[in-house]
């Protein structure tokens, strides 16, 4: 299991969910460009104080992140078709999240394998991107990890 981000914006998003990520066990990905200069110092202001823990890995921009990428991709979006209520999870997805404000491009939507949708009230559009990925992993994990006996 795996977190991508693509073309994040905000760094305290990215510091909650590399915070998230860390103490569950799960790496994450960041693919370029960002919205806010990348460092250890940026991710200790947004609250992320376990950075020297984080399993980050990098990528210059989708491209590379494709070709690196090993597993199912699961795209969180509003436009989804799956309920997340009723997505199968595998231990080698790789959950990935848009931009705060763009989302990601329609040639993203067509490549990921999977799109789910977390189900909210009629008239509210999204959830903050941290919470999310928390939700969404935490439901991950749970199908993966009871699966796998731990």
């Amino acid at each position: 299991m795996r977190i991508a981000l693509y073309e994040p914006d905000i760094a305290a998003n990215v510091g909650a969910i590399l915070r998230t990520a860390t103490c569950l066990g799960v790496p994450v990905d960041l693919i370029e460009p960002m919205g806010f200069p990348w460092s250890r110092q940026a991710m200790a202001r947004s609250g992320m104080d376990y950075a020297d823990a984080a399993e980050v890995t990098r990528h210059v921009d989708w491209a590379a992140f494709e070709a690196s990428a090993r597993g199912r991709i699961v795209l969180l979006t509003t436009k989804g078709a799956t309920p997340l209520w009723d997505t199968q999870f595998r231990e080698d997805d790789v959950l990935l999240l848009g931009s705060e404000g763009r989302g990601v491009p329609e040639t993203v939507h067509a490549r990921a394998d999977l799109r789910l949708v977390i189900p909210m009230r009629p008239g509210f559009r999204s959830l903050n991107i941290g919470v999310s990925a928390a939700m969404v992993l935490g439901e991950a994990l749970r199908q993966t990890r009871h699966a796998a006996g731990s």
